[in-house]
């Protein structure tokens, strides 16, 4: 288990700290002031008060109802080894937008691994005992029972990506469906004729609505889908260097290709090359996620960007609702689901 101070980076509003700076006090002070507690002097609350109206600072109404809150730390589990967290830049955007939005918190925020059935123990006797105020948690699987475990503790806890179009869990999510649509829609209308498809894990379901919007953007073209032309792939590299390889061999006339991640696309890129194939003048190539990886790729990756560190503020900014509330209420209201709209940019690959 590592551990992490909540950091943010500017957002355009000003912060706990550019008051405290101000003020000349600490941040746990003005956060004190700010949720009106008595151990603070008069003329240090005035200062801060001073400064606080002087910078227009706007708490955040959700961190200010967090005063009587009992750990002043929430975690962020990842159900993934370490070395795939490391590896994908999905995982570093989404702890950015994370960091920014407890930056004007006093929580502290705990990064825990739980890829073994050994951490997924340890990480249930830790959160039985209550020790965080709520949990984030990245890349959940159909059937993971991680969620269903943290539910029956009533622990606050907000997912990023839902299991199911029927998650009860709040969640955050981007819109898969429509995302994968827009990219095989740009393939077909730049006259490609056989596209292809490199998917995600069968058991994320974000990755099975990217499939869902593939073979629907090809329907409403008018095309045939061919199962032929859909690859598995596991968001890995080598995943998506191995699924382009099988797919030039079932289907050599393959000429446009939409890989459900930027890390796969990097993978099938170095299949076309071994196999002599130009891109985009043979195979048109798209991604998903339009991470730093697509804009370094050459040539440049087409890419359909979700707003992965906006989907990391929003889960946070959800939880802090959640801590906040009533446990009856909690209980007893459905979870809030927030879907993110995705965006297709296009560049020299397609």
């Amino acid at each position: 288990m590592t551990v992490h101070g909540a950091r943010g980076r500017g957002s355009g509003r000003p912060t706990l700290e550019e008051v405290a700076a101000r003020a000349g006090v600490g941040r746990g002070t003005v956060s004190r002031v700010i949720n009106g507690s008595p151990r603070v002097s008069d003329t240090t609350r005035a200062t801060v008060q001073s400064a606080i109206a002087e910078l227009g600072y706007v708490p955040n109404t959700a961190a200010r109802a967090l005063a009587a809150n009992r750990t002043d730390a929430v975690a962020l589990v990842v159900p993934e080894p370490e070395t795939r967290f490391f590896a994908e830049p999905y995982f570093s955007d989404i702890l950015r937008g994370i960091g920014a939005e407890l930056a004007d918190t006093e929580l502290q925020l705990l990064m825990v691994f739980a890829g073994s059935d050994r951490e997924r123990r340890r990480l249930a006797q830790y959160l039985a005992a209550h020790r965080v105020d709520g949990v984030l948690l990245v890349s959940v699987h159909v059937d993971d029972t991680l969620p269903d475990l943290l539910a029956q503790l009533y622990i606050p806890t907000v997912i990023s990506g839902r299991r199911s179009g029927r998650e009860l869990l709040p969640a955050v999510d981007a819109d898969n469906y429509a995302g994968a649509r827009a990219a095989v829609t740009h393939l077909v209308a730049r006259g490609r004729r056989t596209v292809a498809t490199i998917t995600g894990r069968p058991d994320v379901y974000g990755a099975r609505r990217r499939v869902d919007g593939y073979r629907d953007a090809l329907r409403e073209a008018g095309r045939r889908v061919e199962e032929e032309l859909v690859a598995p792939g596991d968001f890995t590299e080598r995943g998506g260097q191995r699924a382009m390889a099988e797919l030039l061999d079932r289907r050599p006339d393959v000429d446009a290709v939409f890989a459900a991640s930027d890390v796969m696309a990097a993978g099938a890129r170095q299949a076309l090359r071994a196999r002599g194939r130009r891109i985009p003048d043979d195979v048109a190539l798209v991604g998903f996620d339009d991470s730093a990886i697509a804009r370094h790729m050459d040539p440049p990756l087409t890419s359909v960007r979700q707003p992965i560190e906006d989907m990391g503020r929003t889960m946070t900014g959800v939880l802090l609702e959640e801590i906040a509330k009533d446990p009856r209420a909690r209980r007893r209201d459905p979870g809030r689901q927030v879907v993110l709209p995705t965006e297709l940019v296009a560049r020299a690959s397609s």
